[in-house]
């Protein structure tokens, strides 16, 4: 029974693991629940999602030094990144008013309905994500790896 449960526990571990990292990837500096809070920020912080990562592809894109030939994986893996930027920014679209009436438990929904939209969103990300991976040439891939462990980006140096 108990090595049942590890070969359920560890694909699960595996796919929380991978979630997390994309996460980390994707939305380190992203904060779409502050759509729900009910409190201004400053305009710098008022990004939408599309804009938050139409500016986080060209920053990618310059730092892993794209090629002509990874052009077709590339745009695959941006397209679906700019799907679920326009899905995020129409479920938090006006939430901002709605969370002045909100009680808790409707404030606990939308934050669970924005981490299942954020999960579902990673499940169509991974594929396109992988085939580009796959692309890569190694130092390329030693970047992104370099992303995926510290969340930065522009802010390392590769030797």
């Amino acid at each position: 029974m108990n090595q049942k449960a590890h070969h359920v526990g560890f694909p699960v571990t595996i796919v929380v693991m991978m979630v997390a990292l994309l996460s980390i990837f994707f939305f380190a500096n992203a904060d779409n629940s502050f759509a729900a809070s009910g409190k201004k920020k400053s305009t710098a912080v008022d990004k939408t999602a599309v804009e938050h990562t139409d500016a986080r592809i060209k920053e990618l894109k310059g730092e892993l030094k794209i090629t002509e030939a990874q052009e077709v994986l590339w745009n695959n893996f941006t397209q679906v990144m700019r799907e679920n930027a326009k899905e995020m920014d129409a479920l938090t679209k006006g939430s901002a008013e709605n969370a002045k009436t909100m009680n808790a438990v409707e404030h606990m929904k939308f934050h669970s309905q924005i981490a299942e939209t954020r999960l579902n969103q990673m499940k169509k990300l991974i594929p396109p994500f992988e085939a580009l991976y796959a692309g890569l040439s190694d130092e390329q891939k030693k970047i992104t790896d370099t992303i995926f462990l510290t969340g930065k980006h522009g802010k390392h140096k590769f030797q």
